[in-house]
């Protein structure tokens, strides 16, 4: 299993990459155009795999011309943080998660919401109708998506075995968003939220601060969270979803015969590795069940706990968290799936 980044290491990490993103672009000894991505995946795990094949992609797609140098384990720092400096120039990409998309855009939040989708299946029919008007509502905000990604399902990690809602709520939880509006639905829901970075998820497991956590499996598995919240609640609770961004100002000084072949390259892969991600949490279940995961299973009548809780939070997701018209398209585009389908969910 990969290990978790020292302080020490970290801390050599971070001198390292300050001083390199004070570097400017393309100043390499090739001359080539140098595209610094950040990103919270780990050096070593599926994730920072995954971008290191697309940045060998992006190099032999454009003859060396663009290349991808990526910082991982959250050294640059937080989501929050790798937007900001992209927007100042210090980096000119990231990979990010659905919750970093929101706060860019609140219609990315659609592909969020939790229990309302019960399936792969459901999401990616979703995602697929969605993505066209999310990419250009991104655009406006001065990104560029050059492909989606997924992360896993969400679900909860605990210290103590939980099941129902009543149970999460007693936890002290990381549900991985710095928006108030968010938080605040969180609390009077009757949740306890802890507003803490994911970086501060291993110290708030160690000191007590954090007694559980809402992340996938893979995530789990990469950082070693679940050493300290070894109980998982089997509740397929929201998609993770993602993508990998780049500033348009940076997007449009990229000559433009080389754009097509990178945004060729970036996408080839999506839907292979939207499948290996998820055999990967799969996988990753597996190897903590090994090392002292316990799985708490979820009857159809705790599933209808957790399903009547959301549904009855609709009319303060959509529009307040969820802009209406995105809220709508997703839950339409779901009843579409599964009209097609002609079957039943778990999720409302």
């Amino acid at each position: 299993m990969n290990c978790f980044w020292s302080n020490a290491r970290r801390a050599a990490a971070a001198v390292l990459v300050a001083g390199l993103l004070a570097t400017p672009p393309g100043t390499s000894a090739s001359a080539a155009t140098v595209i610094k991505l950040a990103t919270l995946a780990p050096e070593g795990s599926a994730w920072y795999k995954l971008l290191e094949r697309m940045g060998a992609d992006w190099s032999r797609a454009t003859g060396g011309a663009v290349t991808l140098r990526i910082y991982g384990g959250g050294v640059v720092g937080d989501e929050g943080t790798m937007i900001r400096k992209m927007r100042v120039g210090q980096l000119q990409a990231a990979t990010v998660t659905g919750l970093g998309l929101g706060s860019l855009e609140k219609s990315f939040y659609a592909l969020l919401v939790p229990l309302l989708y019960a399936d792969d299946g459901e999401f990616d029919h979703v995602r697929e109708k969605l993505a066209p008007q999310l990419e250009q509502l991104l655009e406006k905000q001065g990104f560029v998506v050059l492909a989606w990604g997924d992360a896993g399902w969400i679900s909860f990690f605990t210290k103590k075995p939980v099941t129902r809602p009543r149970e999460a709520m007693a936890t002290k939880l990381f549900v991985g968003t710095s928006d108030s509006t968010i938080i605040q639905l969180y609390k009077d829901t009757g949740f306890n939220p802890a507003e803490v970075t994911a970086m501060d998820i291993l110290p708030g497991l160690q000191t007590g601060l954090l007694n559980a956590f809402a992340n996938t499996p893979l995530a789990a598995l990469a950082f070693q969270w679940f050493a300290l919240a070894p109980n998982m609640t089997d509740l397929k609770f929201a998609p993770l979803t993602g993508a990998t961004i780049i500033d348009k100002r940076v997007w449009e000084k990229i000559p433009a015969e080389l754009r097509p072949k990178i945004m060729a390259a970036s996408r080839a892969g999506e839907a292979a590795v939207r499948e290996e991600v998820r055999r990967l949490n799969a996988e990753a279940v597996n190897v903590m069940v090994k090392n002292g995961l316990k799985v708490q299973r979820i009857s159809p009548e705790v599933q209808a706990e957790w399903v009547s809780l959301f549904d009855g939070l609709t009319p303060r997701i959509r529009g307040p968290i969820v802009p209406a018209p995105a809220f709508d398209a997703a839950r339409a585009a779901r009843d579409e799936y599964r009209a097609a389908h002609a079957k039943g969910s778990g999720a409302r």
